[in-house]
């Protein structure tokens, strides 16, 4: 069960990263590393996977293009169907820390 929400909770945050514009996956964890003021980190052991299988389930696209520091990297970007993917997931986090929040201040 755990893993099953981080394994959610990363796709939104890489989602939610990719609704602001394309980014190579560098770009992606700096993103929500600084968004989240260093509390969030993202290894590359995990987002890439993760980028694979967004790409699979077509809510991403990539293309090869240039990093800020002249390298070549791949380029992620959100599809219609990741927009979609986002709200729902979106959805689901506020009824998932809603329903945590109601147990954490049940008397």
């Amino acid at each position: 069960m755990a893993t099953d929400i981080l394994q959610g909770t990363l796709t939104l945050l890489v989602l939610k990263t990719l609704s602001q514009g394309p980014a190579h996956g560098y770009a992606i964890t700096q993103h929500i590393q600084n968004v989240s003021h260093d509390l969030l980190r993202v290894e590359e052991g995990s987002l890439y996977p993760a980028l694979h299988r967004m790409e699979q389930e077509g809510w991403l696209d990539s293309e090869w293009g240039i990093s800020e520091s002249k390298r070549r990297a791949r380029v992620y970007s959100l599809t219609a169907a990741g927009r979609k993917k986002l709200k729902a997931e979106q959805q689901n986090w506020a009824r998932l820390t809603a329903g945590v929040q109601d147990v954490l201040s049940f008397a």
